[in-house]
């Protein structure tokens, strides 16, 4: 969690809406079903301390990695141990970054067999900013930005579908998580529960589940069978 999620504004309206320069260089596609070791847009710290619309690989790639299909196992990073874990304390501390996303999605173990997707997203269809990490990765072709979206504990109705969430981040804490601070730990609160409350959990078909599909056809509503029972993720 979160294995998949969507992301389909161009570079100029996220350029905007995080008030930050364009560096994408034509780069931002939109996607309705962002899979690991995607190149999908990220918002993070020039050295000036300017904000920068950017794009970088999903699946974060300590320098020590090898390849770059280490990157797949990890896309998250766990809130709870992410200040002494060798491979996302350095860049938690220096390098963190906001992840635009209109809405990620999970799956849940149906009573009766089979699995249920569900978007989880804002109900006004304002952005998401989900709380990312990011470092670069020195491959054969050159530097490759990377990043890692942080998870922690779901909360309230969250918690029915998966036992994890993202860690979202509202407007007024985005200057203070892509600043520098003395003890980032402070950083990682949960989201205020009135404002989770503005997110909608909508059943949506399986056409998610491959990562060769795409469209505005995989966020659609679906009537519910059934409510939330065993959770279960693709990743």
């Amino acid at each position: 969690m979160c294995g998949r999620y969507a992301t389909t504004r161009n570079a100029g309206e996220l350029s905007e809406l995080f008030s930050s320069s364009d560096e994408t260089d034509g780069a931002v596609r939109s996607s309705h079903n962002v899979a690991p070791t995607s190149a999908v847009p990220l918002v993070r710290l020039t050295p000036e301390g300017h904000r920068a619309l950017c794009v970088g690989r999903w699946g974060l790639l300590p320098p020590w990695s090898r390849s770059p299909a280490a990157g797949a196992r990890m896309i998250n990073a766990r809130a709870e141990t992410l200040a002494t874990s060798r491979a996302y304390a350095s860049s938690f501390a220096r390098r963190r970054c906001l992840v635009p996303a209109d809405g990620w999605y999970e799956w849940v173990r149906r009573p009766e067999g089979g699995r249920q997707a569900y978007y989880l997203t804002p109900a006004d269809a304002s952005v998401l900013a989900l709380a990312g990490i990011w470092t670069t990765w020195d491959g054969p072709a050159g530097p490759v930005p990377t990043f890692s979206v942080l998870t922690t504990a779901a909360l309230g109705a969250l918690a029915e579908v998966h036992e994890r969430m993202p860690l979202l981040l509202p407007r007024e804490r985005w200057a203070s998580w892509l600043g520098p601070v003395d003890e980032p730990a402070a950083l990682l609160d949960p989201p205020p529960a009135r404002w989770l409350a503005g997110l909608e959990i909508r059943p949506v078909g399986p056409q998610v589940g491959n990562v060769r599909n795409d469209g505005p056809g995989l966020t659609a509503r679906l009537a519910e069978r059934s409510a939330p029972a065993e959770e279960l993720t693709l990743f």
